[in-house]
């Protein structure tokens, strides 16, 4: 039998299921990293949340306890600060004995025109969305290593990684295109210890955040979108939980985009 063979044959339930594995999810106390560790954790895995609101992220956490307890555990934690980060890491090995998944999906995304734009603005969006992407896989990586069962890293960019949605995020695209150039270089980087790479690039999506852009302008981009709606965080939970599970056994190194065909028009 070959090995593609016995891959077919898996049960689909066991494709999909993360017991026994641990996630840790950035930016994960609401939007879309909410969406998704609820994802994660339905299908078995242990969540640290990680957010720079922590009591947010300690009521996600109570959430997901109640369902299944000593699952889940909520830690403040800043993606651009590298000892915050090292923290995290550390939460995780202590409380669940190792990271097998990682997303990075902590983002900011002010919406500024360029004639506005300062460059305290710009790096805070860079240190943020791309230094911090940075540092979360660094060290992350490096206890997947140690441990030397592989892992899966998953990337939230954007379309905005790939063409420009609006005027006003030209900070906000540097740092997405940058996303998605590290997000290949590394999956070389880590394919040799079993490590895959990819990333999701949601389209418009539902969020807080999206509440505080003008009405006019989520109106005109909702108009375009084939689909004929705005996504919903949990449409990116799904993609993040394939990536994150054996039914991506054979990608790295790739992009999803889910964003209800907003790049065709």
């Amino acid at each position: 039998m070959t090995a593609s063979t016995s891959q077919q044959r898996t049960p689909l339930a066991e494709l999909l299921d993360l017991t026994g594995r641990t996630a840790v999810v950035t930016g994960g106390a609401m939007g879309i990293g909410l969406g998704i560790a609820r994802r994660l954790h339905e299908a078995g895995a242990n969540l640290l949340v990680a957010d720079v609101d922590e009591a947010a992220a300690q009521s996600v956490a109570t959430d997901l306890v109640a369902a299944r307890p000593g699952s889940a555990l909520a830690i403040r934690s800043d993606v651009s600060d590298e000892e915050s980060v090292r923290q995290m890491v550390r939460a995780a090995v202590e409380s669940f004995g190792g990271i097998d998944i990682l997303v990075n999906n902590a983002g900011i995304y002010p919406m500024v025109p360029l004639a506005d734009l300062d460059v305290a603005t710009f790096r805070r969006v860079l240190d943020v969305n791309l230094t911090g992407l940075f540092l979360c896989t660094k060290h992350a990586s490096a206890r997947m290593i140690e441990q030397g069962r592989g892992g899966r890293i998953v990337n939230v960019t954007s379309i905005d990684a790939l063409h420009p949605s609006m005027v006003g995020l030209s900070h906000y695209d540097a740092s997405k295109h940058g996303a998605w150039g590290f997000t290949k270089n590394v999956a070389l980087d880590l394919a040799p210890h079993g490590i895959w790479v990819n990333a999701v690039a949601p389209g418009g999506i539902t969020t807080p955040g999206t509440g505080e852009m003008d009405e006019a302008s989520m109106r005109a981009f909702e108009a375009i979108i084939p689909m004929g709606r705005m996504g919903e965080p949990d449409d990116i939970g799904r993609a993040v939980l394939f990536l994150a599970s054996e039914l991506s056994n054979y990608m790295t190194g790739s992009q999803i985009v889910v964003d209800g065909g907003r790049l065709l028009a």
